[in-house]
């Protein structure tokens, strides 16, 4: 992904991104931030995992680098953690963006101290298996949400998007035309016009 779509991204956030792509591209709502604040931009990296079996993570991890973000298919699997500090340190040093785990993690006071940004649904003690199998690199669903290798996802605290690689620059385009009509109507707002201007139409229909 260009360092332009990067920061381009960078200005936007989740919610707009899903809103101009027709209220879609969000994962479960259950995937959220280890912390409060942490934000991820980048271009997917993926794997797939075994439920409950974290050795193709292990793996995964090892080949990260920069820009990218690591995205994991659990399969929603949240009797076992995936990941906990001593892999998430791992990514950190290699350069990843973050990692995205359909799944659970643990050591949440280090993950939050680490500040690599990490969104899974939760936390549990109970390590993982490590046997395998499971893909790199391959188209996944992670979080209800279809994710191909280079896709651009963005993460905050209401949670992960995934904007498809081919349609980036029209999301973006209705993204910030989106962006500067919320600040307009903020400032519509503050100064006593809180209707907006297409309720009385839409109300009309209900003889309102």
């Amino acid at each position: 992904m260009s360092e332009d779509i990067i920061e381009r991204a960078k200005r936007l956030n989740t919610t707009l991104l899903s809103d101009v792509m027709g209220c879609t591209g969000a994962m479960d709502y259950e995937i959220k931030p280890v912390a409060s604040g942490m934000k991820v931009f980048g271009t997917a990296m993926t794997v797939s995992l075994r439920p409950g079996d974290n050795l193709f993570l292990h793996k995964a991890i090892s080949m990260g680098q920069k820009g990218y973000v690591l995205v994991a298919d659990g399969k929603g699997h949240v009797a076992n953690a995936y990941l906990g500090e001593l892999m998430a340190e791992a990514a950190k040093t290699l350069g990843l963006e973050g990692i995205v785990i359909d799944g659970a993690a643990r050591d949440r006071q280090a993950l939050c101290e680490l500040n690599l940004p990490i969104f899974c649904k939760g936390f549990i003690p109970n390590g993982p298996h490590k046997d395998g199998p499971g893909t790199l690199n391959t188209p996944v669903s992670c979080g209800g949400v279809s994710v191909q290798p280079g896709d651009l996802v963005v993460g905050d605290d209401d949670g992960v998007v995934v904007v498809p690689r081919g349609i980036i620059e029209e999301v973006f385009s209705l993204a910030e035309k989106k962006a500067d009509y919320e600040e307009q109507r903020k400032q519509a707002i503050r100064s006593g016009n809180v209707e907006p201007a297409w309720l009385k139409t839409k109300m009309e229909l209900f003889g309102l």
